[in-house]
């Protein structure tokens, strides 16, 4: 952990005395407490206006896995520019106009006793997309709200996405400068924590896979090279929010791609992210190709976390089909992983934490309002 940073309550094994269920004990995270190991994973909803600004969908949807009984509700991938949003309707938070749109979000998804927290987010190659159930598919034109991409070079993610527009330094200076800023406006919004989106393809994870950065100046070739940008915005990042907020980093483990970025290389990140004040790694995979040959099914990535977790030393989160409160348990109490994040399940089930703690005897808090769904 960095210095100054306050360490986990990690689970060794089992619940504690007195508890039947580690996933539902609180889980320390500096300053930040949250009251179980289920979280809301980020989920793009695609619902925000031109602006970026978050609507009242966002607060009904938010706000719905709060009053659900999730510890950590996380936003979708929210980008620190306009020009890093994945769609037009993406949500940012760039300016002060966010800061007020969130603010009210923040404050109910707090005062059901959950975490709020955001996902910040710089889609890189991946920009400035249709939204998945449009008519069309791939880059969006200017003519009707899109913009040219930027990335690590010039090469396209696939054959209808935009041509991007490879970063020079001052560029790469102005990411990082971003995600520094709206992390404070995240702060300022009320958020309790701030996780980092270096995962699926997007921009910080296209800098760290060999298969996306062909590079050849300080931010390209060795693998110390292409950590460099993730580990700079780490570091502006934790110095922006002080050391009582927690800082999460979600990471695509692998690639699933023989010559792309390994599990090996996800430990030695890990590493240096925690040593630049990251508190938890969050394992997802894969997105930086079209053509990796990923091996979905029921918790196909918490062997990544737990591996992670094993080599690094450091808390990670498990995350990828994980839909059965007792599967969710053995993940936490068999110390694979420190939090379970939960993302279509949590789409049919908002309820699920309320009913995964009845089925693992746990008790927790329930809205006074919803009290008689367990008499």
């Amino acid at each position: 952990m960095a210095p100054g940073s306050t360490a986990p309550d990690l689970v060794t094994g089992a619940a504690p005395a007195g508890s039947p269920s580690a996933l539902f004990t609180p889980l320390r995270l500096r300053g930040v407490t949250l009251p179980n190991r289920v979280a809301m994973a980020p989920m793009c909803q695609y619902s925000a206006g031109p602006d970026g600004l978050p609507t009242d969908w966002h607060r009904i949807h938010l706000g719905a896995r709060a009053v659900g009984g999730a510890g950590l509700v996380l936003t979708e991938a929210t980008a620190v520019l306009p020009q890093g949003r994945i769609s037009p309707q993406d949500t940012g938070l760039w300016s002060d106009a966010h800061v007020d749109a969130w603010r009210p979000i923040t404050a109910f998804v707090a005062g059901q006793g959950a975490v709020p927290a955001v996902q910040l987010a710089h889609a890189g190659f991946k920009a400035s997309t249709y939204r998945p159930w449009s008519e069309r598919r791939g880059g969006v034109p200017d003519a009707e709200g899109g913009w040219t991409p930027v990335g690590p070079g010039t090469e396209a993610f696939a054959p209808a996405y935009r041509i991007p527009t490879a970063l020079d330094a001052d560029g790469i200076a102005v990411v990082v400068d971003a995600f520094a800023a709206a992390s404070a406006r995240a702060v300022a919004a009320g958020f309790e924590a701030v996780e980092l989106h270096a995962a699926h393809g997007y921009l910080l994870h296209e800098f760290l896979s060999p298969l996306s950065n062909q590079r050849t100046d300080s931010y390209g070739g060795d693998l110390a090279n292409r950590m460099r940008l993730p580990l700079e915005v780490a570091r502006a990042v934790r110095a922006a929010v002080g050391p009582r907020v927690p800082v999460l980093a979600r990471i695509s483990a692998t690639d699933w791609v023989s010559d792309g970025w390994s599990v090996a290389d996800s430990v030695l990140l890990a590493t240096e992210l925690a040593a630049a004040g990251v508190d938890l790694v969050d394992c997802s995979s894969g997105g930086v190709v079209p053509s990796a040959a990923v091996p979905v099914g029921p918790g196909y990535q918490v062997p990544l976390a737990a591996r992670i977790r094993r080599e690094a030393g450091v808390p990670t989160g498990a995350v990828g089909l994980i839909t059965e409160p007792e599967q969710a348990e053995e993940i936490v109490a068999g110390g694979q992983a420190d939090l379970v994040l939960l993302g279509r399940e949590l789409l049919r089930d908002p309820y699920w934490p309320q009913r995964a703690a009845a089925r693992l005897g746990a008790d927790p808090d329930r809205p006074a309002q919803y009290l008689r769904a367990w008499e």
